[in-house]
């Protein structure tokens, strides 16, 4: 390298920390231009993120805040966390912005933006929802519930995004007048108090990194650290649902509702990264490392149980149930994001790639417009729509809950930074997407058509330093033809580094404490996991067994261009009439068919109809 990439510009990415092992590198420094994310993206910025906004005007969101604006008459609609949908909606919008300027979009944030703004109270106090239902009288009244620093949370990132994507500082006005509303209200000596769903913590952490005030970072620390000492359980509730039970630097687990849970630890990984605190940190890595052993589906998706929307037990990951919503593996993303950055360590890029291209991906149509709240490992083929959330309703434009929708949206119009960072007089690439990275005078150009084919060319004009992530599944992978290390980063110094990654097909098991696919096998292969679909199947999915031998990879234009798998299977016999459980009731294996399987993340693209991941062994 002729130069260091060690200068860190921050101006344009998601998490911008200089602290860390790892410096991210932001928009414009990363740009994905073709490959798997390409296309996603475009369908995101050209048609989820405006119908988005449609979707926030029919639903009422929109009202709201012109009400508190002085704007029309009427009540309130919706949840009281109606605003966060909006504020998500600008970030996503924003990020968009920086990766694809257009004018119009411009537009639409500058106006929703006035809009927020003409709705804060003079002492900096916002939340339409609560100004319209309760008044002044009623702020933080019900902070388990309310939502209030929550909704800020997402303001405050949305205003962040937005002046590094736009250079617009109206947002950013409205944020930080927030958030010294919040420093001068909260804290020991003032309100002792927490919000029920955490992210505050993390945005008052990046608003530090934006704008230097450091009483942002001291107020993150603090709710970070209040809870786990019976803040909500005082208010008569659970503390376990709020992530309250146990102080944060002595949790060994995750526990609770699944999106709030992880959101508070990324927030806390943000405190421990510009705060210098080991300790913090140490925990954090024992969360993480005991929720992706125990309480991680295959798919990477997170929480087990539709009531709370919640991580059960250890090993308690049962297919059909799993909630895994949508948010916590965005959340998830985030979480292992931020370790990576104060690591280095390969493992949390590998957490990111599976929970990426499997929890996060099956959220979204291959339209690009239409989402699943919830993502099980099996439907059965005669499961009906008990739920609004159900899958068996099939993808849908929204939900009353309309937490997913903006979330996603905000994820892939901000996915070019989190690919690469500089570090240790090197470029790390964590995940591989076609496209550019400059980091200071090195400029690489990625070419790859990865998952689908595991070559991955980098160039540059002169020899660049280079850390690659070589996955953990990726045994045999190659670098300039020399064998690598899998769940490592490999280093190259070179004008051209050709990297190999297998994309054998694997037949994976689980651990034999996962009770609910004991004796069960799933198809892998490169970053994807695999789902058979009734729509591709003769026979009936929810009585198909696999013979565990290597099934055939085969290139095919079904869907959207999706790498096919043909295995070998056995079709059970079916239902059979009377009682179910009786001496030699066990599984009765029929003739040998041809199984097909699709990546997870494309089913129900189609027909609504059976699917699992987990498929018993023959």
């Amino acid at each position: 390298m002729s130069s260091s990439p060690e200068t860190v510009t921050t101006s344009r990415a998601p998490a911008a920390t200089a602290k860390g092992r790892r410096h991210p590198l932001g928009l414009g420094q990363v740009a994905i231009t073709g490959g798997f994310w390409a296309p996603r993206q475009a369908r995101n910025g050209a048609d989820a993120i405006p119908s988005g906004q449609d979707q926030l005007e029919k639903a009422g969101n929109l009202h709201n805040l012109r009400l508190a604006a002085g704007i029309g008459e009427g009540e309130a609609i919706g949840p009281v966390f109606a605003d966060s949908d909006v504020y998500k909606w600008l970030e996503a919008a924003a990020w968009e912005y920086g990766r694809n300027p257009d004018d119009d979009l411009l537009r639409r944030i500058r106006e929703l933006t006035a809009v927020v703004a003409a709705a804060q109270r003079d002492d900096g106090y916002l939340d339409s929802v609560v100004q319209l239902r309760y008044g002044d009288e009623g702020r933080y009244q019900q902070l388990v519930w309310s939502h209030e620093h929550y909704c800020a949370g997402h303001l405050i990132q949305a205003a962040v995004a937005q002046v590094r994507c736009t250079g617009d500082r109206a947002l950013l006005d409205v944020a930080t007048k927030l958030a010294d509303h919040l420093v001068a209200t909260f804290g020991d000596g003032k309100t002792v108090d927490v919000d029920g769903h955490p992210v505050i913590e993390m945005a008052l952490v990046e608003l530090y990194r934006e704008t230097g005030t450091a009483a942002y970072l001291d107020l993150a620390t603090w709710f970070v650290e209040a809870r786990g000492h019976g803040i909500i359980e005082r208010h008569g509730h659970s503390p376990a649902y709020f992530s309250d039970r146990v102080p944060v630097r002595e949790a060994t687990t995750v526990e609770g509702h699944s999106v709030r849970a992880v959101y508070l630890a990324a927030g806390a990984a943000d405190v421990a990264l510009e705060t210098g605190d080991a300790e913090l940190l140490d925990a954090l890595k024992r969360q993480f490392d005991h929720m992706w052993s125990t309480k991680t589906y295959v798919t990477g998706g997170l929480g087990a149980r539709w009531e709370g929307e919640a991580f059960g037990d250890e090993y308690e990951l049962p297919p059909d149930r799993a909630y895994a919503e949508t948010c916590a593996a965005i959340g998830g993303i985030q979480w292992a994001w931020r370790m990576l950055l104060a690591t280095g360590d390969a493992a949390y890029g590998d957490a990111i790639e599976r929970m990426l291209y499997n929890g996060f991906l099956a959220g979204v149509s291959l339209g690009g417009s239409e989402y699943f709240y919830v993502n099980p490992l099996q439907l059965r083929g005669a499961a009906y729509p008990d739920t609004g959330r159900s899958p068996a309703h099939g993808r849908r434009g929204w939900f009353d809950c309309a937490c997913c929708p903006p979330n996603i949206m905000r994820t892939l119009s901000s996915l070019d930074g989190y690919l690469a960072t500089t570090g240790d007089d090197a470029v790390q690439i964590h995940q591989y997407a076609a496209g550019t990275i400059t980091a200071g005078d090195v400029e690489l150009t990625v070419d790859t058509n990865y998952p689908w084919d595991g070559a991955v060319r980098i160039t540059s004009a002169a020899p660049a330093v280079v850390d690659l992530r070589i996955p953990a599944w990726a045994e045999g992978a190659t670098v300039n033809g020399e064998r690598v290390e899998p769940g490592t980063y490999a280093r190259v110094t070179a004008a051209q580094i050709d990297l190999q990654l297998p994309l054998e097909t694997r037949v994976v098991g689980a651990d034999p404490r996962i009770d609910a696919v004991r004796g069960c096998v799933a198809l892998e292969r490169g970053p994807l996991v695999y789902a058979v679909e009734q729509a591709d199947n003769d026979a009936n999915v929810d009585d198909l067994h696999l013979v565990p031998e290597a099934p055939v990879a085969e290139s095919t234009n079904l869907l959207d261009g999706v790498t096919v798998l043909k295995a070998k299977g056995r079709a059970g016999t079916g239902h059979r009439p009377g009682w179910s459980f009786e001496v030699g009731a066990e599984d009765s294996i029929g003739d040998e068919v041809e199984v097909t399987a699709i990546p997870y993340y494309a089913w129900a693209n189609r027909e609504i109809g059976a699917m699992r991941v987990w498929l018993p062994r023959a």
